[in-house]
């Protein structure tokens, strides 16, 4: 064990035990403590949580990677991502603080006078959470196959333990005390890199301004990284390749996906007042504000510097034998890998998908199978008149973020910080998905449904089991992940957006709204998002046949239009909600005694 490793294990271990003491410390003694932390969460400290939930893996580990991969299309999620939080603050979490019920299905249920509209919102949740903390589990493997020298479906299973420890056993109270040290930790260990990345490509601190600075060659970054990419063959970086359709669905679907995630909206309940809830949202987003800054910035300096590193100066590769140790290191893990196509020894990357499927190494550049790792022929961009070599170099996208300390040869604590930074994004997302999972089973379907009369503990008991049976179906999701850590996530965000988003806007807006309306609506838009995503993910759907060129990433802004229009139409020809539904509604908007002011 080199020094490197033992800073890696004291960085990750020292988090770990931050995390189960407070976990112990704030153990949950009451339903209501494990449900909404006893709702008296400072807004400051909400705030931090509600950051720490929200900034999951997909913005830790895999956006910056994205976006260093993919270029200006990446900005549909920096645009949709944060948009949404601003809309989430601003236009629902006050008047679900006010309507007091906790939870997305709660708010369901008794909006819309309905044990059946409860249970559909109640499978959305359970979809919806499952999808989104696959991402979360996938994003702890990679960490800890990394930097804990285990294998990834070894890395979730670890991650899986300590998630149970904190989540199960402290509920929502642990889970947020423990969300404030996972902020500090993941915006410490995602700034300080991106600060030294910054000044030691462009000679600015902050990577908010080095992304427009000008190198010593005279050209900016981003021209830079341009010229370099279409030299390499790919497109440039700042050009798109999906169409405008798309880009504006995908943006849309992540913004009001954002909008309607349970895990989210539960954390306004955790505080006093709906002033509160107004106050905490307004400091998660300043909170979130401080990487989302940053991203773009480490997700070029990324690219121009693992450009540079295996191209070398004269674009022509470096030897592998040269190589540096950060380039074994992920090597050994999988996820980077080279095949040496042309025999000389060197390192060339370039457009072009070099194997088929992901390769699994064994140390001597061939598969677990025994075959020499090989071209994959079905890949259409690589054209040999316009290029000197084939790509030889497989990047897991995921790994930019944790693999860019090493790269810039940064300080072995910056490297040892990150990795300790990615897990406290992982997890505290993961915590927060299961506990809503959880909440939902036990308070939701086994108390509002199944058995009214269970007592209090035996609630809280429920809700424990339901926990660990979700951090198991976690753990599945985790180790067979359906795409990069960021993609799954954006699934998920479709599905909130299908199924949620028209359900509460209009719970809270529409006073004709009513049960047979929304539950029509959540179950068409689910319905067609979901199947959409199964066919285009798992079913083997082609491009050619995308409805309009929407991605399956973007698609969820379809299924909420076809909510939207679903509700509408059903609510027109049935039978309005009772008077005193329309009458809490009014109410939710407009504080009682709030009359117009007399002219004098």
């Amino acid at each position: 064990m080199d020094s490197q490793d033992i800073l890696n294990f004291t960085f990750i271990g020292a988090s770990f035990a931050l995390y189960i003491g407070i976990a112990i410390w704030a153990r949950a003694g009451s339903t209501k403590e494990f449900y909404i932390a006893g709702g008296g969460v400072p807004p400051i400290a909400n705030g931090m949580a509600t950051a720490a939930d929200w900034m999951s893996a997909a913005s830790f580990i895999s956006l910056a990677g994205i976006i260093s991969f993919i270029g200006r299309d990446g900005a549909a999620y920096l645009m949709g991502w944060t948009g949404g939080y601003v809309m989430l603050a601003m236009l629902l979490a006050p008047y679900l603080r006010k309507f007091g019920k906790f939870t997305v299905p709660d708010f369901v249920g008794d909006r819309y006078y309905s044990n059946f509209a409860r249970v559909i919102a109640v499978l959305c949740t359970i979809i919806i959470s499952f999808t989104y903390v696959a991402g979360q589990m996938r994003g702890v493997g990679i960490v800890f196959s990394r930097f804990l020298g285990v294998g990834i479906d070894q890395g979730v299973v670890i991650g899986m333990a300590i998630v149970f420890v904190y989540a199960v056993l402290g509920g929502m109270k642990g889970i947020t005390y423990t969300q404030v040290a996972q902020y500090c930790v993941l915006i410490m260990a995602f700034t300080v890199p991106a600060v030294f990345l910054s000044f030691q490509v462009t000679g600015h601190i902050l990577p908010q301004t080095g992304l427009g600075a000008t190198l010593e060659s005279g050209q900016s970054i981003l021209a830079t990284i341009d010229q370099l990419s279409t030299e390499l063959g790919f497109r440039e970086y700042t050009a798109g390749g999906k169409s405008t359709l798309d880009m504006f669905f995908l943006t849309a679907a992540l913004m009001c996906g954002t909008a309607g995630l349970p895990h989210v909206i539960v954390r306004f309940f955790t505080v006093p007042r709906v002033k509160d809830a107004r106050s905490s949202a307004g400091w998660a987003l300043m909170f979130i504000a401080i990487l989302y800054t940053s991203v773009p910035g480490v997700a070029a300096f990324g690219k121009y510097n693992l450009i540079t590193t295996v191209n070398g100066d004269d674009g022509r590769g470096v030897a592998y034998a040269t190589m540096p140790g950060w380039f074994k290191n992920w090597e050994n893990s999988g996820l980077i890998g080279w095949a040496d196509h042309n025999g000389d020894g060197r390192v060339q990357y370039a457009a072009g998908a070099a194997f088929q499927g992901k390769p699994e190494f064994d140390g001597e550049n061939r598969n677990t199978d025994g075959s020499r790792v090989t071209l994959n022929p079905s890949d259409g961009q690589f054209d040999a008149s316009k290029q000197p070599f084939a790509n030889e170099l497989y990047v897991d996208r995921d790994i930019m973020v944790l693999a860019n300390p090493e790269i810039a040869n940064l300080p072995g604590w910056v490297i040892a910080l990150v990795a300790a930074g990615a897990v406290a994004a992982a997890l505290s997302t993961a915590a927060g998905l299961l506990l809503v999972i959880s909440t939902a089973v036990s308070h939701d379907l086994m108390k509002k449904c199944v058995n009214p009369q269970i007592t209090d503990k035996q609630e809280l008991m429920y809700a424990r089991l339901a926990a660990i049976v979700a951090i198991f179906v976690a753990g599945y999701f985790g180790i067979n992940p359906p795409g990069f850590v960021a993609i799954v996530v954006a699934l998920a965000f479709g599905l909130a957006a299908s199924s949620f988003f028209p359900a509460i806007i209009l719970g809270i807006f529409s006073r004709r709204m009513n049960r047979e309306g929304a539950v029509a609506g959540m179950v068409v838009g689910i319905g067609s998002t979901l199947a959409y995503i199964i066919y285009f993910k798992f079913m083997g759907g082609t491009r050619d046949e995308l409805f309009m060129g929407i991605s399956p990433e973007g698609f969820g802004t379809v299924g909420m239009l076809l909510n939207f229009a679903t509700a509408f139409v059903v609510a027109a020809v049935t039978p309005p909600p009772p008077a005193e539904i329309q009458e809490i509604v009014h109410d939710i908007r407009i504080p009682r005694g709030a009359g117009v002011a007399q002219a004098h």
